[in-house]
């Protein structure tokens, strides 16, 4: 791509999924910062018009800044693939893979990734006994941004009262006590590690309401923790095939030394929001929140 002319640039946001927010919010701070990069920039509330759309607005390069499903499960890269159009993030597989959490974890264990154990059931049978000895946690096998967590305490009554809009197939997954950690891959390098402090859950207002979560960056750990942290999601961003920047979580049980760091899960498009950990570990890193945007578009690809 020149870096005389500014080329023109598709930010994708919004979308049907349940973080439509998310990505509305996302969108809107990326396209602005491309376009203080010197770019010429169009914002698309991603729809079943897609397609036309881009073709009609024939974008140089796609900005994709949608999260969840359709937006971040290869659905959208298989399109733009289809019509050729390059595109930010990671591709097709890679995508899909890390979206479906039961098949991260299968590429997690063949790199030799510490898990924990989880497995597949109906949420009616979870609804109506325990899928495992408590304490575990209950999520959507295909969802982000905490959407849809249940977490299931050892002193339960009974199993979860899940809500009915919740997919017929969900994870239980054995709960790992300690503190919420993370690490951005930017090609295939780590950032930082950052540590998220929360007066609960980290759920997904923790996340994304301001005042929510307190973030630690770079984190004050044992070095061993921080030197695992960074190789681990170099090593699973590696594994799922991932391309761009990607965000793989962990929790840490610090009685437990190095045993206790277990990865939950890799993102393959971190949030890009005021309160996101991505563009805070590149800020520590010296990269602009501009500089990572721009970094995305001239790393953008179709057909891998």
């Amino acid at each position: 791509m020149s870096t005389d002319t500014p080329s023109r640039i598709a930010v994708l946001k919004g979308g049907p999924s349940a973080e439509r927010e998310v990505s509305l919010s996302s969108g809107h701070e990326c396209a602005k910062a491309l376009r203080d990069e010197g770019f010429d920039v169009i914002e698309l509330d991603a729809g079943p018009d897609l397609a036309a759309v881009l073709q009609a607005e024939k974008p140089d390069v796609v900005f994709n800044a949608l999260h969840g499903r359709w937006g971040e499960d290869g659905c959208v890269q298989g399109l733009l693939e289809w019509l050729g159009i390059p595109y930010t993030h990671s591709g097709v597989l890679a995508s899909s893979l890390a979206m479906d959490k039961e098949r991260t974890k299968a590429a997690y264990r063949v790199a030799g990734l510490p898990i924990v154990k989880s497995l597949l059931v109906p949420a009616e049978v979870a609804r109506k006994e325990h899928p495992m000895e408590p304490p575990y946690v209950i999520k959507p096998y295909n969802e982000g941004s905490s959407v849809g967590i249940y977490f299931v305490h050892e002193a339960a009554n009974g199993p979860a009262k899940l809500a009915q809009d919740m997919p017929e197939t969900v994870m239980v997954e054995a709960f790992v006590p300690g503190r919420e950690l993370t690490t951005t891959v930017m090609g295939e390098r780590a950032l930082s590690v950052t540590d998220i402090l929360t007066d609960g859950w980290y759920d997904y207002d923790a996340k994304y309401k301001t005042g929510g979560s307190r973030h630690v960056v770079p984190a004050d750990l044992p070095a061993p923790i921080c030197e695992a942290c960074m190789e681990y999601a170099v090593r699973a961003h590696q594994a799922l095939g991932c391309r761009g920047i990607s965000r793989t979580d962990y929790r840490w049980d610090e009685s437990r030394g190095l045993d206790g760091l277990i990865l939950l899960e890799t993102n393959t498009q971190p949030g890009m929001t005021p309160t996101s950990l991505s563009p805070e570990q590149a800020e520590i890193c010296g990269i602009s929140f501009g500089a990572l945007c721009r970094w995305l578009v001239e790393d953008a690809s179709c057909n891998r």
